[in-house]
């Protein structure tokens, strides 16, 4: 049993094996994801988990080098929560975020209902 931080194994499993500029998402629970994309699917119920809760979790875990959301986000609570914990954030069109999340190595799918609620997060190194 782990003493602290995530417990899902398919998420833990997947951080793992994140690399130095290798991107994921966490996504609002109505983001499409392309066919070949990995999901790792939280969402229980609309609401649950928010996205601002799994995106804390998350980045306990990881080095970001820089994250991208929606410029349809931006003023809204989605960029809120992105700009809390991750300190460079871009925006593209939300459509050109859609389009990069077919290059995501992996989506983390909650339960989020808040429009844009989404982020894709470019890894850093610790070194």
């Amino acid at each position: 049993m782990k003493r602290q931080g995530l417990l899902n194994p398919q998420l833990c499993a997947a951080i793992a094996r994140m690399g130095h500029t290798d991107t994921f998402v966490v996504a609002d629970c109505g983001l499409p994801v392309p066919r070949d994309v990995p999901v790792v699917d939280l969402a229980l119920v609309f609401g649950i988990p928010r996205f601002a809760e799994v995106l804390s979790a998350v980045l306990s875990e990881v080095v970001v080098d820089h994250a991208v959301i929606a410029g349809e986000a931006v003023g809204a609570e989605p960029e809120e929560w992105v700009r809390g914990g991750i300190d460079r954030v871009l925006t593209v069109p939300h459509e050109e975020l859609k389009r990069q999340v077919a290059d995501a190595s992996f989506v983390v799918r909650t339960g989020e209902t808040t429009p844009f609620a989404n982020v894709i997060v470019h890894c850093g190194v610790p070194f």
